[in-house]
């Protein structure tokens, strides 16, 4: 292993890159069954995929009781399959991944990118829907709407730097995700306030952020007998449109992830776990120990950091990688101190990238 680490140190940077992401894409890939790798090589828009009728389908339903039981009598988004959770700027419709509609597909992703569980599905659901009512009923062109959450044409950024703990947003995607738009603010606060048992109104009350949700609470009651103003609106990219090939989807989703994770562990990760000249009895790979965790590790540092997952994913398996190339033991034992120790340091090197746009300054 150590020579594969000398060999990679004569190679360009931005080669290393790709090659270090390629390799782990050649990896993932070959931990999938094989009636799962046979989907590899055919094109998205071919696979014949369906929300009706498929896995995810009873989500939608479930977000359709949960806006009954809320009174909105008129207000059922139209949901499709794409290429991510979303909602086209201004339409009302709602996006779902295309994997969650195939068991086969929902495994694949399992294995590249994490699949969203029960829980995470309805989060999304609900934060979709509130940008679908926001646009159904064209909240966002009122005086009041614009005094509590913001200008709605404001430029929507991906890098936007989050004040972390702020109380004037709700806390539901993992990270600050409320502040990073005020339509992104808005379908926050819709989906707290839409969560069945999530008692809004004792959880919020001290914090400013209770007006905006109050404000949900008093738009759902003036619309609720009231048809959309607009009932429906146009898909952005659908699964009949996505010729890429499964292959190609994930290696291109990857490279993207993987790129902005560019940053030198070992110094570190050879102080954190016990290098291969002191092996001894009582230890344990390191990269074992990581890999076990990853999932619960990019969880919460996600969460409590606001950098997207995939990055913070990217950031995990580097970890783990290096520990592997640098053959890294941990003491049997330790576990608990190990993951305190990963999680401090995830979370470090995480928000120096949310701060700065990089996990280390040089």
């Amino acid at each position: 292993m150590r020579g594969a680490v000398a060999a990679r140190a004569a190679v360009p940077a931005c080669e290393r890159r790709a090659l270090s992401v390629a390799s782990a894409v050649v990896t993932d890939f070959e931990k999938t069954p094989p009636e799962v790798r046979e989907l590899l090589g055919k094109r998205i828009s071919q696979l014949g995929l369906r929300l009706e009728g498929s896995p995810v389908e009873r989500y939608v339903h479930q977000l359709y009781r949960e806006l009954e039981r809320k009174g909105l009598k008129h207000y059922r988004p139209v949901c499709y399959l794409t290429d991510e959770w979303g909602c086209p700027d201004g339409q009302p419709v709602i996006g779902i991944p295309f994997y969650l509609a195939d068991p086969k597909l929902a495994r694949l992703e399992r294995e590249m990118n994490d699949l969203e569980d029960e829980r995470e599905i309805m989060m999304y659901l609900r934060h979709e829907a509130g940008h679908a009512f926001n646009y159904a009923y064209r909240l966002y062109a009122t005086p009041e709407w614009r005094r509590l959450f913001g200008p709605f044409n404001r430029r929507y950024r991906d890098d936007y730097r989050p004040v972390p703990f702020s109380r004037k947003f709700v806390r539901h995607i993992a990270g600050w995700y409320g502040q990073k738009h005020p339509d992104e603010d808005f379908a926050e606060t819709f989906a707290v306030w839409l969560t069945p048992r999530s008692g809004w109104r004792v959880k919020y009350k001290a914090w400013p952020a209770i007006h905006k949700l109050r404000y949900v609470d008093r738009a759902a009651r003036r619309v609720r007998a009231v048809e959309p103003v607009t009932p429906s609106g146009d898909f952005d990219l659908t699964v009949e449109d996505m010729k890429l090939t499964v292959e190609q989807f994930y290696r291109r989703l990857m490279r993207q992830n993987g790129a902005a994770v560019n940053v030198a562990l070992e110094a570190d990760l050879t102080d954190l776990f016990i290098p291969q000249g002191r092996r001894r009895k009582g230890i344990r790979p390191a990269w074992e120990l990581v890999e076990e965790h990853r999932k619960v590790l990019t969880d919460k540092v996600t969460y409590w950091t606001g950098v997207k997952r995939p990055v913070v994913r990217a950031l995990m398996e580097r970890v783990s990688r290096t520990c592997r190339e640098l053959t890294l033991y941990a003491e049997v034992g330790r576990e608990a101190d190990y993951l305190v120790e990963l999680t401090a340091y995830g979370t470090t090197l995480a928000m120096n990238y949310l701060t700065r746009r990089r996990f280390v300054q040089s």
